[in-house]
């Protein structure tokens, strides 16, 4: 199949085959005589599974690694699972983060009277040096368990 059929049967855009196969994170496709690059099966298969570490958000390195772990044999889960239990782990601490600016950013809205006058609290903690803002970022962030949301 070409390179639209292989994108079409996998739900991976044609551009980013190109682009895993520029990084080497598949092997590059078979060629026909006039150049056009051309999938089995095996490489739809194998650009669902990027699919679906990518849509679970980890990143070209980890699915490099996942790759790696599902075409060797041999391999022990355990190896599978400290890496999906580390991507937990950063999955959480991004969420907590976002929780945190979404807390804040709530807070500022909650106290902007949203009306014709030109004072506005959100604003003004974006423009505060060292502001309230960060303050609140960085409380909000401990609340959730986070030492840094930015």
């Amino acid at each position: 199949m070409n390179i639209g059929e292989a994108s079409k049967a996998s739900g991976v855009s044609a551009k980013m085959i190109r682009y895993y196969e520029q990084i080497k994170l598949i092997t590059p496709a078979h060629r026909t005589e006039s150049r056009y690059r051309t999938y089995a099966d095996n490489d739809v298969h194998t650009l669902r599974f990027i699919r679906r570490a990518r849509d679970l958000g980890f990143s070209v390195e980890q699915m490099g690694t996942l790759l790696a772990l599902w075409r060797d044999r041999s391999r022990a889960s355990a190896d599978v699972k400290k890496l999906a239990l580390e991507h937990i782990a950063e999955l959480d601490r991004k969420a907590a983060a976002i929780a945190a600016m979404t807390s804040t950013l709530r807070h500022l809205a909650n106290h902007c009277q949203g009306d014709d006058r030109p004072d506005c609290p959100i604003i003004e903690g974006f423009a505060e040096a060292d502001s309230k803002l960060d303050k609140s970022l960085a409380r909000e962030g401990k609340k959730f368990g986070v030492t840094s949301v930015m």
